[in-house]
């Protein structure tokens, strides 16, 4: 099974929504760095769920547990393994699933791939949870960005038909990243996140859930980085997004809205600014040929509705042969966004910091 990502920073999630425990094993980290602890566990904190009534009330400490990789407080060079132990575990909730799939989870597709021996129990290795361990490595991987001044930071663009107003393209700050990673609900616009709220909970109470959108920006960045053709910024943020549960669009700088756009309009314009080339607008989202342009890298990434909702739905039963109705137990957010906002940022300090250590060789 696929569960790791990079070529010379090498990550591997393991284990179980349910299992005794889940974590990551990094290689490739530089020996002699002393994580940030305190930034890491906040990191941790927004993506953990039972923060409020917009997420699942399963209370998780996500607390992470270093088994190897350190010495002294520093990484020594060996791989860094970290673990996480599951503590709110509802297994029985999960008793009648085993051969009926839920519509819009891994469980029908995971059942045929490993013949029925997949585990169930809040979706196995398929689980959302396995974006703790996620948050961790990139949490990393942004102290060591941070250290050469790039700067990653998410909001919520949407929740459903509600929209936040999208980044400034040419002018946000490494400030305003750093405000967004600090608010309990990281929107822009205080007011359409109050709306996105209310959104989320009549979602809910309707025993429903809702999808949304996040955009990411990425400050900093020297231009040339990146790879042609396989290895652009766009397929290396891509593939790592696209680890994260729900994701199912991405699109970078303007993205499907240059389809309707002229060259004349979408091209942007080069000049000189404090010495150094910029662009006067940002249409292609701070990335020209797979490499950064040096503006701001801007893209969102869209994510269903949680499958998992109170209402009967129409499955089959898998060792009968038969139609059936089931109605979903459990504990489960009913909107995955406001949760997934530190995800995006890991998966792409991830992705990023891969791709900066192999343009130093």
């Amino acid at each position: 099974m696929s569960s790791d990502f990079g070529k010379y920073l090498r990550i591997q999630l393991f284990g179980q929504s349910h299992s005794e425990a889940l974590g990551v094993v990094i290689d490739g980290l530089p020996a002699g760095i002393e994580p940030d602890m305190d930034r890491i566990l906040s990191r941790l904190k927004r993506r953990a769920p039972g923060g409020s009534a917009l997420s699942s009330p399963r209370k998780e400490p996500d607390l992470p547990e270093i088994l190897s990789g350190l010495a002294g407080g520093k990484t020594c060079g060996a791989p860094l393994c970290a673990v996480f132990r599951n503590k709110d575990t509802r297994s029985e909730d999960y008793d009648e699933l085993k051969h009926i799939p839920r519509p819009g989870h891994a469980d029908y597709t995971a059942y045929i791939k490993t013949g029925g021996a997949n585990d169930i129990r809040g979706g196995g290795h398929f689980s959302a949870r396995l974006t703790a361990p996620l948050v961790f490595a990139g949490a990393l991987c942004a102290q060591l960005l941070e250290e050469k001044e790039i700067y990653i930071g998410a909001h919520i663009r949407s929740v459903g038909s509600v929209e936040d107003r999208p980044f400034d393209p040419v002018n946000t700050t490494p400030e305003a990243l750093k405000e967004l990673q600090q608010a309990p609900f990281p929107v822009l616009d205080r007011q359409a996140g109050q709306s996105m709220e209310t959104h989320i909970l009549d979602a809910a109470a309707r025993k429903d859930s809702v999808g949304g959108i996040v955009e990411c920006c990425v400050l900093g960045l020297p231009p040339g980085l990146g790879e042609p053709i396989f290895d652009g910024l766009e397929n290396r943020i891509s593939a790592a997004v696209f680890g994260i549960p729900a994701v199912k669009g991405i699109e970078f700088g303007d993205g499907f809205e240059t389809a309707r756009s002229t060259g004349s309009v979408n091209n942007d314009a080069f000049c000189y600014e404090g010495g150094r080339v910029r662009t006067k607008t940002n249409h292609n989202g701070g990335i020209l040929g797979g490499l950064a342009s040096g503006m701001p890298l801007i893209f969102r990434a869209a994510f269903k509705p949680t499958p998992s909702i109170g209402l009967p739905q129409d499955s089959v039963d898998l060792s009968t042969g038969t139609n059936t109705q089931l109605t979903v137990k459990g504990r489960h957010d009913p909107c995955v966004v406001p949760r997934a906002v530190p995800c995006v940022e890991a998966a792409t300090a991830i992705a990023l910091y891969d791709l900066y250590l192999g343009d130093k060789r």
